[in-house]
C-alpha cells in the first residue's frame, strides 16, 4: 500500500460513497473502485459492506481506516514541515468565517498580513460557526472563527476575542419599538427571522426561547444578517442579532431594543486543532490576528 491508496480509502470512508470520493479527489470512479478492490485482495479482507448504493465500513475496514488516518496525518505533518523549510514565508491558509463576522473584525488583519506576506494566499470559506468547527476538526480548514463555547473544546486551541450579547431588532412601528428593554418571554407571539441551522445562533436562540417557556415561531431562515435586517424592516418578523451587527444597521429602518431576562451572550473565538501541524503562514496569521484584535478591544474600551 502507498499514500495514494490510503488517501482513496479514507476519502471513501469519510463520504460513504465511491462517486463522491472520486469527485473530491478529481479522479474517475473506476479508478477508486479498482484501488479499493486491490487493497482488499492484498489484505485478504473486505473493507466495505456494499448494500445497493450504500456502503459502510466493516469492522476490519474501520481498523484499517483509523490506522490509515494516523499515517496520513503524520505524512501531512512531515510535508508541512518540509514546505516551511523550503519556502519559509510562502504558503496558503484556509480560514473559516461565519458571514456576519468577516467584515466586522478582520479586514484590517487581512490587509496587514497581505502587506507583510504578499506571497501567502488566504482562502476564506464562509459558513456557519457549527460547520466551521467541524471543518477545523476534520482538517479541511487550518483555523476558523466560531461562537463559543465549542462542542469539543478539549481538542482545540482557542483565542477568544469578543464578548457581546444579542439585541432585539424590530421595525419602527412595532409595538416594542419604544421599549427601553424587553424580556424574551414577551416575544412568544412574534414571528422570528433567524440564521440557518448550521449557525450556532440558530440553536442558541431556540434553546433560550424554550428556556423562557415557549417554542419560537420561525418564519424565515437566512445565512445573511443584512437580509435578516431587511426582512425585519419590511415587517415580516423580529430578529435577535449581536451588538456588533446591530451597529451596522440603518436606525431609520429598524429599531434596536436591549434584550434582558435572559441576556443571550455572543462570544467569538479563533480555533485551531491542538494535535495538528500548523504552517508558518497559519501561525503568523494567528499572531497578527491576536495582536490586532487585542488592540481594537483596548481602543474600544477607552
Amino acid at each position: 500500500m502507498d499514500i495514494r491508496q490510503l488517501q482513496y480509502l479514507v476519502e471513501v470512508a469519510r463520504l460513504h460513497s465511491f462517486t463522491k470520493a472520486a469527485e473530491a479527489l478529481f479522479i474517475t470512479q473506476p479508478t477508486i473502485s479498482k484501488t479499493i478492490r486491490m487493497m482488499e485482495e492484498e489484505l485478504g479482507i473486505v473493507l466495505f459492506a456494499r448494500q445497493g448504493r450504500s456502503i459502510e465500513l466493516t469492522d476490519a475496514g474501520r481498523i484499517i481506516v483509523d490506522r490509515a488516518q494516523e499515517i496520513l496525518n503524520s505524512f501531512q505533518n512531515l510535508s508541512g514541515e518540509l514546505d516551511d523549510l523550503r519556502n519559509l514565508k510562502r504558503g496558503h491558509i484556509r480560514i473559516g468565517l461565519p458571514p456576519m463576522v468577516g467584515s466586522s473584525f478582520f479586514p484590517k488583519v487581512m490587509g496587514q498580513f497581505h502587506e507583510r506576506y504578499p506571497e501567502i494566499t488566504i482562502r476564506l470559506f464562509e459558513d456557519g460557526a457549527k460547520k466551521v468547527e467541524i471543518d477545523v476538526q476534520e482538517g479541511s480548514l487550518d483555523l476558523g472563527v466560531v461562537v463559543l463555547p465549542t462542542v469539543s473544546e478539549d481538542i482545540f486551541e482557542i483565542f477568544p476575542f469578543v464578548e457581546e450579547k444579542l439585541n432585539l431588532i424590530v421595525p419602527p412601528l412595532h409595538r416594542l419599538a419604544e421599549s427601553g428593554e424587553v424580556g424574551l418571554q414577551e416575544l412568544q407571539d412574534e414571528f422570528f427571522i433567524i440564521f440557518r441551522e448550521d449557525f450556532a445562533l440558530h440553536d442558541r436562540i431556540i434553546k433560550a426561547c424554550q428556556g423562557a417557556g415557549f417554542q419560537p415561531k420561525i418564519i424565515y431562515e437566512s445565512s445573511q444578517w443584512d437580509l435578516i435586517s431587511e426582512m425585519v424592516a419590511a415587517g415580516l418578523g423580529i430578529a435577535l442579532l449581536p451588538e456588533t451587527i446591530c451597529r451596522e444597521m440603518d436606525p431609520e429602518r429598524v429599531v434596536i431594543v436591549p434584550l434582558v431576562d435572559p441576556i443571550i451572550p455572543w462570544k467569538l473565538g479563533i480555533i485551531w486543532k491542538k494535535d495538528r501541524y500548523m504552517s508558518f503562514a497559519a501561525r503568523e496569521w494567528i499572531r497578527l490576528a491576536r495582536r490586532g484584535l487585542q488592540q481594537e478591544k483596548g481602543d474600544s474600551s477607552m
